[in-house]
Parts: C-alpha cells; sequence; structure tokens
C-alpha cells in the first residue's frame, strides 16, 4: 500500500510539473535582423500569445545564412518547450544545398504555420526599367553587367530570380544581402540595378523610393492590383509564397507543443496580428501541428526538384 501511495503522489507529482508548463520565459529564435517585417510582426504575435502563455516571450534575432541559423541553435536546445523559432523554408533548403550537422527533419518539431509572403522584383525609383521586360532585354544585351540583390544565397528570393533570368538566358550578378533593410537601402539609391524581395519591400514602395515591377504569387497582390505576376509575363514557374511557421527543438514533449499551438493559434487571428500582417502584404496561412509536419515533408520533396533542375542539389 505504502508503494501505492508514493507511486500515487509522484504521478500527481508529475503531472503538477507537467501542467506548470511554461515554467520560464519563452525564447523565440528569430532568423533575420530586428527591423524587418518577419521580426516586427513576430513581435506583435508574440504580445498576443504571452499573456495566453502566463510567461514572457523574448525574441532573439540571430540572422545570417538565408535565415538558416536558426536550425543549430535549436538542435543545441534544451527540448522543454522553453526555445522554439522561426523556420523559414531556406533552413530546409539549406540543408539539400549544403552539407551541415543538422538535419531540419529530424532535429526540429514543428508546431504550427502561421503565413507566408509576397515576393517580388523591384528596381529604383529612377530606374530606366518601366516593366520586367525591359530588365530582360538589358540583361540579355548586357551579359554579366546586370546587378541584383538578393536577401541571402539560396533564400527564395535569390532562387526565385536565378530561375527566371536563367531560363531567360540572362547573366547577372547576385549582390545577398543579410536582410530587407539594408537591400531596400542600396537599391533605393542606385547601389543595385534590381531587387528581390519578401514584403517587407512595401514601406520602400508606398514611399515612391521603388517601384515594384512583378510579383512571384499565383494571383495577383490586393495591394498592387495594377502590378502583374510573373506566371501572367510568361514564367508559369514562378510562383512563390514560403509559407512558415513555428518549431521546437526535437524531443520537445508533445504536451507542451500543443500548449503552444494553442496559444500562437489564437494569437495570430487578433485583429492586431492580422492588421501587422496585411501591412506587409501578407496573410494567415495557418495550418495545424500535423498538418504542418505533412506540408513541410512535401515541401522538402519539392525543393529537391527545384534544387536538382538548378543543378543546386549536393551530392
Amino acid at each position: 500500500m505504502l508503494g501505492l501511495g508514493v507511486a500515487a503522489l509522484a504521478g500527481r507529482a508529475g503531472a503538477s510539473r507537467a501542467a506548470a508548463y511554461p515554467s520560464r520565459p519563452i525564447e523565440l529564435i528569430v532568423p533575420w535582423p530586428a527591423g524587418g517585417a518577419t521580426d516586427l510582426t513576430l513581435r506583435i504575435l508574440c504580445e498576443e500569445a504571452a499573456p495566453l502563455l502566463g510567461q514572457p516571450l523574448v525574441v532573439i534575432n540571430r540572422p545570417g545564412a538565408g535565415g538558416s541559423q536558426v536550425a543549430p541553435l535549436l538542435k543545441a536546445a534544451h527540448a522543454d518547450g522553453h526555445t522554439i523559432g522561426q523556420v523559414p523554408i531556406t533552413v530546409y533548403r539549406h540543408a539539400l544545398m549544403n552539407a551541415v550537422p543538422w538535419n531540419p527533419l529530424t532535429d526540429l518539431s514543428p508546431i504550427v504555420q502561421v503565413s507566408g509572403t509576397t515576393f517580388g522584383v523591384l528596381v529604383p525609383a529612377a530606374s530606366p526599367f518601366q516593366r520586367f521586360a525591359d530588365l530582360l532585354d538589358w540583361g540579355r544585351a548586357n551579359p554579366g553587367r546586370l546587378i541584383v540583390g538578393s536577401t541571402g544565397v539560396g533564400t527564395t528570393a535569390h532562387l526565385a530570380m536565378e530561375e527566371v533570368l536563367q531560363q531567360q538566358g540572362v547573366r547577372y550578378v547576385h549582390v545577398p544581402y543579410r536582410g530587407t533593410a539594408d537591400q531596400m537601402l542600396d537599391l533605393a539609391s542606385g547601389q543595385v540595378m534590381a531587387g528581390v524581395n519578401s514584403t517587407g519591400f512595401a514601406p520602400w514602395v508606398d514611399q515612391g523610393k521603388v517601384r515594384l515591377l512583378a510579383t512571384f504569387g499565383a494571383q495577383r497582390s490586393p495591394r498592387w492590383p495594377e502590378v502583374p505576376t510573373l506566371r501572367e509575363l510568361g514564367h508559369p514557374y514562378a510562383v512563390h509564397s514560403s509559407p512558415w511557421g513555428l518549431a521546437a527543438p526535437a524531443g520537445t514533449p508533445e504536451a507542451a507543443v500543443q500548449v503552444l499551438h494553442e496559444a500562437f493559434h489564437k494569437a495570430m487571428f487578433s485583429e492586431r496580428h492580422v492588421r501587422e500582417l496585411a501591412r506587409f502584404d501578407q496573410a494567415i496561412d495557418y495550418l495545424n501541428t500535423r498538418d504542418y509536419r505533412a506540408a513541410v515533408a512535401a515541401t522538402v520533396e519539392r525543393e529537391k526538384r527545384l534544387l536538382q533542375r538548378m543543378n543546386l542539389l549536393k551530392p
């Protein structure tokens, strides 16, 4: 009887400890510089989720390597639900392109898919390129002289433009940036001739500092309905939205993952967060934990085919 009593007490203690999650502030690793669109929207999301979790959420910016820095940091973190990260598609792509000591499929535990982004081709406001065709024509007539910036080697912005220019026989100079702010500053000042970026470019377009030539969406953006998609312009393969979500280290207890899922699911649909996403021409693209995990596996297979077609898949 004594043994049963001890076991019962131990069981209740274990349940109490589980119920106490989270027991301290949660760190959210954002693999982009502070001040960019993803960073700003995630800070709002964290502010909305914190009261639901009963603990503060602390944003830790770790930019570089096209957003893939989050993977090794999550792999090294304790799998107790108190460290999570924003996981862009580039994490999975980077592992397909390079020999890395981590595997996003086995080292990360997807929690929830949050949103996607609108990608666009931009030029300085003073650029002579009025249409995307103008950029292509100039690039063909001046091999190797077109200078195009992106948010980093292997990012969706880089590969989306690389694929189009490769298909069109345009040789160009690629300039990778660590984030949106630096890229937009150089683009607006004419340091680069064109740029490909996600929706962090919206304020720069609205202020008339850069011009949007085309987007990579399946349909035209409601924010810029006059701007054509690349698909409309005769590039049917150029459709990219780069959905992203949140993940924890592999091995994080499922109970903690579900607590996080429920809090972020509710927070992402808050009026304040939806409004912040819209400010950067983004929308909710929610998937629950099970569906997000399935989508990640499908994304990896799709990325393999894209990289193989572009001869970028690691041996």
